[in-house]
């Protein structure tokens, strides 16, 4: 009989983890998950808050963590779950950020073309899968929602999943913004299963409340803070710059694996076709990125090495955020002054100037709600609960117009 393993990680948000079962320490073990150590959970906001810098291996872990609590917790509740379906769980939610390019969101808008990482994550996992033998099928049946206990895909992937009260728990405790501090262990508490879905007890109501109000705090306040968007547009504009020269047939300095991207006009079809492109996408990872960036700084393309110089040094574009739409002659006025400054041609304005929208909905209604389990039996969306916090004003889009430029 082979020995079991069993394993500890001392977390710093919740203590000890425990990891005892060989499928899941084979998948911490695999290169496709230890590359997730090489990736930051928040991508550039250490330039706001220097203490965040805490990786997608964290977070994920964390939220393993949490779906360990609430999958004993259920149990304890009379809930069945078999073995073989709480390990399935557990994978599900370690692998739900398996497919996070570099800074996150920065290379899916930058130089891969329509695709998400969440379509590379289901790549991933099912290649994983492959490699495993099969042992990850259950695991993408639940991820996927396949799998008729709806509750376990709910603990993943929901507006009350492990992955938002791991994220906003670890975010918080690491840019000590404490406005997203979240009662996580006891909305754990109060989590039921009622007529096959997730559901939270009467009594966490205001556990609830808080933690979507924390999420809208922290997606104001941290997320989609100004000076953490100007930074992650600079690497988006980076990017798109460095994948148009290369597509003109500049020479750029990087990794084997970027060069793929930045070489190649990539789309689903290359993820689907060449196995070569799933590959290389698990070699690439912010080092990459960063690496690049430094050498960059002094490409004689003057928008490419303007632009890494300026990121680098964390002189980083101005952005003002208004409730209303930019007028054009105000952008045409900045665009005129930054051609004069730094003799910046037309074509290339784009790269220096530009708007966005950035939006957030703290609460969605039309998605898969939060519901109340009351002690007579009745079941109340907490959005339509009286007296609650949480009204349909929480539900409503808040959308902020912004504008980035060089400081002038």
């Amino acid at each position: 009989m082979t020995e079991r393993k069993r394993k500890i990680v001392n977390d710093p948000v919740y203590g000890f983890i425990t990891i005892d079962h060989p499928l899941i320490f084979n998948l911490l073990s695999h290169p496709c998950y230890q590359r997730l150590r090489r990736i930051h959970q928040m991508a550039l906001a250490h330039l706001v808050y220097p203490g965040a810098m805490h990786t997608r291996f964290h977070h994920s872990l964390g939220a393993y963590h949490l779906m360990t609590m609430a999958l004993q917790e259920l149990k304890n509740k009379g809930v069945d779950i078999t073995p073989e379906e709480e390990v399935a769980a557990k994978l599900a939610i370690l692998l739900h950020d398996i497919g996070h390019g570099p800074y996150s969101h920065a290379l899916e808008n930058g130089i891969i073309e329509g695709v998400s990482h969440e379509a590379i994550s289901q790549w991933l996992m099912e290649d994983l899968n492959r490699q495993m033998d099969g042992a990850l099928s259950l695991t993408l049946d639940i991820f996927n929602g396949r799998y008729y206990k709806k509750f376990l895909h709910q603990l993943v992937s929901s507006q009350l999943d492990v992955d938002r009260m791991d994220y906003l728990n670890r975010d918080s405790f690491f840019t000590g913004v404490a406005e997203g501090t979240i009662g996580y262990d006891r909305i754990i508490k109060m989590l039921t299963v009622h007529n096959g879905e997730l559901m939270v007890e009467e009594k966490g109501i205001y556990s609830i409340e808080k933690f979507i109000v924390a999420r809208r705090l922290m997606y104001w306040q941290v997320y989609l803070h100004k000076t953490v968007l100007s930074a992650e547009n600079m690497l988006v504009k980076i990017l798109q710059r460095a994948k148009a020269l290369a597509q003109d047939g500049q020479q750029l300095f990087c990794s084997p694996a970027l060069s793929y991207f930045l070489y190649n006009t990539v789309s689903k079809d290359n993820f689907e076709r060449e196995p070569d492109c799933l590959r290389l996408f698990c070699m690439l990872d912010d080092y990459d990125i960063m690496g690049a960036i430094k050498v960059w700084s002094e490409h004689p393309d003057k928008v490419l090495s303007l632009l890494c110089k300026w990121l680098i040094n964390r002189e980083l574009f101005k952005v003002v955020l208004t409730n209303e739409p930019f007028d054009n002659s105000a952008v045409d006025l900045l665009r005129q002054q930054v051609a004069q400054k730094w003799q910046i041609t037309d074509s290339d304005l784009d790269y220096f100037v530009f708007t966005d929208v950035a939006s957030l909905r703290a609460y969605n209604v039309n998605d898969e709600k939060i519901n109340i389990l009351f002690k007579d039996g009745t079941v109340k969306d907490i959005s339509s609960i009286d007296n609650a916090l949480i009204s349909h004003t929480l539900a409503i889009p808040v959308k902020k117009f912004y504008i980035c430029h060089p400081k002038i």
